[in-house]
């Protein structure tokens, strides 16, 4: 164990497994992922192995990574996992810990992730009979096919159609559907698990009925392979779309589809059905059966809200143990280094991510659990309401938008403030930065989604200024702004109460100043629309003049859930008794840090309308240098509470142990680069240059 690691986990003044537990949801859980990790780890067949990832061609990381998903199924079925829920692995609590465990993106990713969830909230009884047998048995894996290569985010926009033919003029028993991609435009594009790996596609596009009208946009599950042998089906024709930035594991994939004939009954019809003759109609279903499945698929993105924590978690843990044995520079003394963790950049850099990291976490857990809340009131038929719902769409759509936004640029300051062994694939911060990339762009562009949230918040600033309405937010998030709403609606001025550097450090404090600001930010945007409306623009070009000010309404909205989210999981972890006085005060700082830090990084929107006066604002930077210094002395064991395993981290510089040095240099060695000597280029290329004579200089020679 490295001395300066050995010296940092001895002076945490709190409990590190304490804070491990209630990451896990108590000890039996930790004591079970523990379990479980250790039987990745140590599988005797070795195929879980990481160690070799960064030498491996992509196609033999596609390989073991779909070899990789075998054998989990094969280790769950022999372990009895998912008998709990008759099978289905992917509904055992140990299925996300186990893909934890791994350490790897599997090529099966959207089988689980979107597939089966759209197979779940938009096929009827009949058809879950019959598809999610299949699902739960590994005979269909199938991927989610929206995006085409002309268009994305624009659903209306698709392309590809589904035309409906009867028996009578050809089609199968029942009726068919064809699909087809009319144009190169058309062809699905980017689809994770679509290029190699699925064997059929939950399929948007849109359904022509038996009368040739253009009904929109539907699902069709359309079946890509062959479930003998893999190949591809008549005039189904899918490839992997090539290298990418990261995740490359993953067969992104496109499809074209030339005429390809679909039964009937594979149109998903919980919602609407096509007849055996052509005949469109909508089905009366309940109000809570259309929202059971809305908050469905809005738990994907709560999925992708849980994963920015655990993701910066990483990034955050690597840099802070590096920093912690790193030596730059010497103390006044001129004998003992400086470790890079005491400077104070370096902490103003990382701290604030930490602090994120432990943030984003509550938050996403919280997200989770309301959508689990809400589904299973629907489900119990209890009331739930259009606002509710709309709610916590506002609240998914900008805390995906936002965190998945700071964890990516988060990673990349991790690395960067690695110094130059950032940079080494070694260091697992390339992959783990390049792999997550993909986050800000999937399940809603992070650009796009803050118009989804404003369009929700603005129906609130409606209700608060006509005073009809209100009461049906009360058990909303965004009822939270409706007092700042009401003030700055009816003319009154919210100032900060804040009478000293010590008042700012105050957590209500600083969450009265952030829904405030929330709350400007949003009646600034409904002030900027109705005005441009007034003044002769048209509610297009208003919108579209106004996607700025959303953004940052946004955006402030988001970080006033966050603080607030955290604030409140603070107390609940003391009122459980999980925690200890010493971990809630620990929390306590990095809530705070959390808070000053962005503060301080959008100071003038809290000065902008004088909420905070230039005295109150000049204490800001100081306080936040003060909870820098608080946090500096359990940095790393705030980072170890994670529980990271090097299995999980793959990284030289992140190490438990510290022993950074040795494992780079092991590292360097196992490149196959240096499997010979001399180098691979040396015969013919460089002897060529050395001994054979071709740079040797003779003289001026005559030009050509």
């Amino acid at each position: 164990m490295n001395a300066d690691l050995k010296r940092e986990r001895e002076q945490a003044s709190f409990n590190v497994e304490k804070i491990t537990n209630m990451f896990d949801g108590g000890k039996a859980a930790t004591d079970r992922r523990r379990y479980l990790e250790k039987v990745i780890k140590r599988d005797p067949t070795d195929v879980f192995s990481n160690e070799d990832n960064h030498y491996l061609h992509r196609t033999e990381r596609h390989v073991r990574a779909v070899a990789k998903h075998v054998r989990l199924v094969e280790i769950c079925r022999k372990l009895g996992i998912g008998s709990e829920c008759g099978g289905e692995l992917t509904e055992s609590e140990d299925w996300l810990p186990l893909l934890d465990a791994v350490a790897d993106d599997l090529p099966t990713a959207l089988h689980w992730v979107m597939f089966l969830p759209n197979i779940k909230s938009l096929c009827d009884d009949e058809q879950q009979a019959k598809w999610l047998p299949l699902c739960r048995d590994w005979k269909v894996i199938g991927c989610y096919a929206q995006t085409e290569l002309g268009h994305g985010s624009n659903v209306r926009a698709l392309e590809t159609t589904a035309t409906f033919v009867p028996e009578s003029k050809g089609g199968q028993k029942g009726g068919s559907f064809i699909i087809h991609s009319p144009s190169m435009t058309a062809a699905k594009f980017w689809p994770g698990t679509l290029g190699r790996t699925a064997n059929h596609a939950m399929v948007i596009a849109r359904l022509i009925d038996g009368e040739g009208v253009d009904r929109g946009i539907h699902n069709f599950i359309v079946p890509l392979r062959s479930m003998e042998d893999h190949s591809l089906l008549p005039g189904v024709k899918t490839g992997d779309i090539g290298p990418k930035i990261g995740y490359n594991n993953m067969d992104n994939g496109f499809a074209y589809f030339d005429k390809v004939e679909i039964p009937r009954r594979n149109m998903a019809m919980r919602f609407a059905e096509v007849d055996e003759h052509g005949k469109y109609s909508k089905k009366h279903v309940s109000d809570a059966a259309s929202k059971v499945a809305y908050i469905t698929m809005m738990q994907v993105r709560a999925m992708i809200v849980m994963g920015s924590s655990k993701a910066l978690s990483m990034g955050t843990t690597i840099n802070i143990r590096y920093s912690a044995v790193r030596k730059q520079g010497y103390n006044e003394d001129g004998k003992t280094e400086v470790q890079v963790l005491d400077y104070k950049q370096q902490q103003h850099r990382i701290f604030p991510l930490l602090a994120a990291s432990y943030c984003f976490f509550f938050s996403g857990r919280k997200l989770w659990d309301n959508l689990k809340k809400i589904e299973d009131k629907l489900i119990s038929q209890k009331p739930v309401t259009k606002a509710q719902v709309a709610d916590i769409h506002a609240t998914s759509s900008a805390l995906k938008s936002f965190n998945t936004m700071v964890a990516a640029d988060g990673i990349e300051e991790c690395r960067k403030a690695c110094g130059g062994h950032g940079f080494l694939a070694s260091s697992g911060l390339p992959e783990l930065m390049c792999s997550y990339l993909q986050s800000p762009t999937v399940e809603g562009d992070n650009h796009m989604l803050p118009q989804q949230v404003i369009k929700v918040l603005l129906k609130l600033v409606q209700a608060v200024q006509s005073g009809e309405g209100v009461d049906a937010y009360t058990t909303c998030d965004s009822y939270s702004l409706v007092p700042s709403l009401k003030a700055l609606l009816g003319g009154q001025r919210e100032k900060c109460l804040a009478v000293n550097k010590t008042d700012m450090k105050d957590l209500p404090t600083l969450l009265l100043a952030f829904r405030h600001r929330a709350a400007m930010l949003l009646v600034k945007v409904a002030k900027q629309l109705n005005d441009d409306v007034m003044n002769g623009k048209s509610m297009q070009e208003a919108w579209n003049y106004a996607l700025v000010a959303m953004a940052k309404a946004s955006k402030a909205y988001s970080l006033f859930l966050l603080l607030r989210n955290f604030m409140e999981a603070i107390l609940e972890e003391q009122r459980s008794q999980l925690l200890g006085r010493a971990e809630v005060s620990v929390l306590g700082d990095l809530a705070r840090l959390f808070a000053l830090y962005w503060m301080e990084s959008d100071l003038g929107d809290f000065i902008h309308d004088g909420y905070l006066t230039a005295k109150q604002a000049s204490w800001v930077a100081p306080n936040v240098l003060e909870s820098l210094d608080a946090i500096r002395p359990n940095a790393v064991a705030l980072a170890d509470a994670r529980d990271l395993s090097d299995f999980r981290l793959k990284s030289a510089l992140g190490r438990y142990d510290g022993n950074v040095y040795p494992h780079i240099l092991k590292a360097a060695y196992k490149d196959p680069l240096n499997s010979v000597d001399p180098g691979p280029a040396y015969d013919p290329e460089l002897k060529r240059l050395i001994t054979g004579g071709v740079g040797v200089y003779n003289g001026t020679a005559s030009r050509l």
